[in-house]
């Protein structure tokens, strides 16, 4: 099976790449904006034309997509997350290689939810900011172009990886910066927030599965559960080996949070969602789907995910 991903060397992508490499059936092609992808190709400003002339030389059973950018103005998110896969589309529609595309989507796209209750890929989407609008104008893209297509809306991804600027990533940081100084307590924000959190690993499994499958439309991809962060704070103590104490900032000092730190912009200005994700306080999924049509379960539980995730950390100067 010939697969070509975009977007190998992202965080999500480098474990997507692990994972088809290990399966000998599969004759891997990365494509991307570095001097390390096999072919190098800008989608937020190449031509739709020129990668169909790629599709059609290559002749790939199944394009899998893991590029895109998390944080910037709406521009730029619109540019790397919207206008690249509209490039992807349009090539493909023009092509006569017939490839599946898997397309990697995000529970930001969903928005805020209801506490206590969990997602399903019939629920309305209403994204809270820029990032999630971008996110789900591809998704409405890759379902409205007539293709063999799936979309894997991933909840919060956890594990290795993780990048240092992420609120779990940030987390692991203040965890180790308290423990090189010996201080006695830890203080954070935003801590009441609950996610449910996947990790990388098992993204990767989903995003196999998928590429065989015959699925199509939106699959959640999560752990089905809604973790506090301050529950995982707790777990990344332990693992950690921390036996400070956790304190929790009130709302006055959210703006320094973990989860939202403060800019030079922000002083004064309570936060409404300290988790930078516009999804409010809860988000939970409801992972049938990915259950019936894919074969696919979570393996890795979030105490192995923040394991790792410290281990990064503590190995950093």
């Amino acid at each position: 099976m010939r697969v070509l991903l975009i977007g190998a060397n992202g965080y999500l992508g480098r474990f997507v790449a692990d994972r088809l490499l290990a399966d000998p059936a599969v004759q891997l092609t990365a494509l991307g904006r570095g001097d390390d992808s096999d072919v190098r190709f800008d989608l937020a400003s190449g031509s739709p034309g020129a990668l169909t002339r790629f599709f059609d030389a290559v002749h790939p059973g199944v394009v899998i997509n893991c590029a895109g950018a998390t944080r910037g103005g709406a521009r730029e998110l619109t540019r790397h997350n919207t206008v690249a896969v509209a490039t992807i589309c349009e090539a493909l529609r023009r092509s006569g290689c017939g490839a599946r595309l898997v397309q990697l989507g995000c529970a930001a796209e969903y928005g805020p939810s209801q506490p206590g209750s969990s997602t399903a890929e019939d629920a309305v989407p209403r994204p809270g900011g820029p990032y999630g609008v971008s996110k789900l104008a591809a998704t409405e893209l890759v379902l409205g172009a007539g293709l063999d297509a799936v979309v894997l809306r991933v909840f919060s991804p956890a594990g290795p990886g993780t990048p240092a600027g992420s609120p779990l990533g940030r987390l692991a940081e203040a965890m180790r910066r308290a423990m090189q100084a010996g201080d006695g307590e830890l203080k954070l924000g935003g801590l009441g927030v609950q996610r449910d959190f996947i990790d990388v690993r098992d993204v990767a499994r989903a995003v196999h599965a998928a590429s065989l499958s015959a699925a199509q439309g939106v699959v959640n991809i999560g752990a089905g559960r809604a973790v506090r962060l301050r529950d995982a704070a707790a777990v990344l103590a332990r693992v950690a080996g921390y036996g400070g104490a956790l304190h929790e900032l009130d709302q006055g000092a959210l703006r320094q949070s973990i989860g939202h730190p403060r800019s030079e912009s922000d002083h004064g200005n309570p936060a409404a969602y300290p988790y930078p994700d516009g999804c409010g306080s809860w988000q939970q999924a409801d992972v049938r789907t990915a259950r019936d049509r894919l074969g696919w379960r979570p393996r890795i539980n979030l105490e192995e995910s923040l394991a790792d995730i410290w281990m990064e950390a503590a190995c950093r100067i």
